[in-house]
């Protein structure tokens, strides 16, 4: 089973940066695509940003220009650069690897996983 280790959540002031990371370990095969998601409080989840195996990215409106998200591929980790932070981004955000061929319960099989969140703090 392929499993997600979140880091780089904290507290910080508005204006400043922190950078997450996850990385991904198992026997895994192949990846389709990585990213962030992020959950507020009351809120639903909603997509930060996501990076497939080709390189394509997709970010969220309100953190374009703000945001980075890059790829080891070779070590199956994902990290997301976040800059010039605002209140508005605190939310526990959440890894997610989507499309895993990866060895699951004793068998070869695709599907998507979920990190447990790392919480992000931002004061105004």
């Amino acid at each position: 089973q392929v499993q997600l280790v979140e880091s780089g959540g904290g507290l910080v002031q508005a204006g400043g940066s922190l950078r997450l990371s996850c990385a991904a370990s198992g026997t895994i095969f192949s990846i389709n695509s990585m990213g962030w998601y992020r959950q507020a409080p009351g809120k639903e989840r909603e997509l930060v940003a996501i990076l497939t195996s080709k390189g394509s990215t997709n970010y969220a409106d309100s953190v374009k220009g703000r945001f980075t998200i890059s790829r080891d591929n070779a070590k199956y980790t994902v990290y997301l650069q976040m800059n010039s932070l605002k209140p508005e981004d605190t939310a526990v955000y959440i890894c997610n690897v989507g499309g895993a061929f990866a060895m699951d319960a004793g068998s070869a099989v695709r599907r998507d996983y979920w990190g447990q969140g790392t919480q992000v703090t931002v004061s105004s």
